[in-house]
């Protein structure tokens, strides 16, 4: 039995090129984060890989990079289920903001701390921590079991809350995860065994 779960970073976001916290607020991609799209819905194409269901999250950005993924696979019409479990980690009182701005607002070692902390939460928002504590029980209760059954999944969501997933997956410590990085639009493959350990990993970089 072939258990294929395959994680998509969205593509860069309007947001992501002004260099501003997003969280759960809303932009679309920019047309490098479009061009990002295609070219993961390509690769995938070119390993021959076909799926029975897609996740993404509430959020615009996933949403559209899934579509166009979709659409270069030939299945435009595939079942899509949509969840905010999948959210990108709220960033609360630095949502908006641009990154060097709040440096100089709250402090370079202040920012990174809540940026690169693994339970440090900004002012308002969510740690890693507590992305994962929502995403991953989404993932256990829906998105594994599908897996686990044989069905080729496809997950398109945000940064911090596929690496609670690779997390989880892969068994990582928190160090392990907040050194992790993952780029817009590139495809995480992965080989799953019975007992929903990774056979293999691979990036499509």
């Amino acid at each position: 039995m072939d258990r294929l779960l395959v994680l998509v970073r969205h593509g860069q976001s309007e947001w992501n090129l002004k260099n501003l916290f997003t969280g759960w607020k809303d932009p679309d991609l920019t047309e490098q984060g479009i061009r990002e799209a295609h070219a993961a819905g390509q690769k995938l194409k070119a390993k021959g890989f076909r799926f029975d269901i897609a996740y993404t999250s509430a959020l615009t950005r996933a949403q559209h990079t899934l579509r166009i993924m979709l659409g270069e696979l030939g299945q435009p019409d595939l079942a899509t289920v949509k969840d905010q479990a999948l959210n990108e980690r709220d960033y609360g009182d630095l949502t908006g903001l641009n990154k060097d701005d709040a440096r100089q607002k709250w402090g370079e070692e202040q920012v990174h701390i809540w940026r690169r902390s693994y339970d440090v939460p900004p002012p308002g928002g969510e740690s890693l921590k507590d992305t994962l504590a929502r995403a991953l029980p989404y993932y256990m209760k829906h998105i594994q079991p599908d897996v686990l059954s044989g069905k080729h999944v496809l997950v398109a969501a945000h940064g911090n809350s596929i690496r609670s997933l690779i997390m989880a997956i892969e068994g990582l410590s928190p160090e392990e995860i907040l050194k992790r990085e993952l780029d817009t639009g590139v495809p995480v493959v992965y080989h799953l065994g019975a007992d929903s350990r990774p056979l293999s990993v691979e990036v499509l970089a």
